[in-house]
């Protein structure tokens, strides 16, 4: 990788970049830039050698995480940005690196990533904590798609998405992501670490969606499923799931009904998802 280390060495700095460019980051758009090398170049190792791999990035803002992929055997990086301000700092990078960059000035909730690179895909981004959550949410609908996702959440959220049963973080977004996927907290970082610095700690969890996947349709019953369970979570389960089946639906898959939602485990859910998608067909 010596000639990419040369080719980022005849660019500005990243602190240069951001300074020349007014770049600063935009509490409405969720942005927390990080900037440190080591912390970037190490994010980028958690989807391991990459060769021969297609990284879609989102939010790269200054490209501080994309100057760190650029630096891996990836094959091509996509850049998706919806920020106008970081769009030439981008262009100067995608200029040096014409062959493995390509930058996309799209917003990522309305995109559907897959159409910009060929698998093998992982996603690896230090995501825009305002629309991290419906993000994952909407790569998760389609997990067969990805090969890793390597993400930065605020640490509750990366601490939702691995949470589990029956502790006060199960929810949800852990029964949705634990369904797909093996997921982990694979680091921590203080607010320190970004600039500006978040109110709260930071985390990179790790998802590498299984091998056999859902059809839409059973994820959107397990959708339905847990929005129902966890929307009334101090309720009984009788009573939360009382607007899809209620008791009866309880009763065909053997859950008692006085349970909670957060004591469910994903195997049951499971079986809750399939036969409500089965009692509706």
């Amino acid at each position: 990788m010596s000639q990419t280390t040369e080719r980022l060495k005849t660019l500005p700095s990243l602190r240069d970049s951001i300074i020349r460019h007014g770049l600063e980051a935009r509490k409405a758009l969720g942005q927390h830039f990080l900037l440190d090398p080591g912390i970037c170049s190490h994010i980028a190792s958690l989807g391991g050698t990459l060769e021969g791999r297609h990284i879609i990035e989102i939010g790269p803002g200054p490209g501080g995480l994309t100057r760190a992929l650029l630096l891996t055997k990836a094959e091509t990086i996509s850049a998706v940005e919806i920020d106008p301000r970081a769009w030439p700092l981008l262009e100067e990078l995608c200029d040096a690196f014409p062959e493995r960059l390509s930058l996309f000035r799209q917003d990522a909730l309305t995109l559907d990533a897959t159409t910009l690179c060929p698998a093998p895909r992982q996603i690896i981004a230090n995501l825009p904590y305002n629309v991290a959550t419906p993000l994952l949410v909407g790569w998760l609908r389609q997990a067969a798609q990805w090969e890793r996702l390597i993400l930065m959440f605020q640490k509750e959220v990366a601490e939702r998405i691995c949470a589990e049963p029956g502790s006060s973080a199960y929810g949800r977004l852990a029964v949705l992501s634990q369904w797909c996927a093996d997921c982990s907290v694979a680091m921590t970082l203080p607010p320190g670490a970004f600039s500006p610095p978040p109110k709260v700690s930071s985390a990179v969890a790790c998802l590498v969606p299984h091998k056999n996947q859902p059809s839409p349709a059973l994820f959107k019953a397990m959708e339905q499923v847990t929005a129902a369970a966890f929307g009334q979570r101090r309720k009984m389960l009788r009573a939360s799931l009382k607007s899809i089946g209620g008791e009866t639906l309880l009763d065909r898959v053997a859950i008692d009904p006085t349970r909670r939602a957060e004591t469910l485990t994903i195997e049951e859910f499971d079986r809750l998802a399939r036969d409500h998608l089965a009692s509706r067909s």
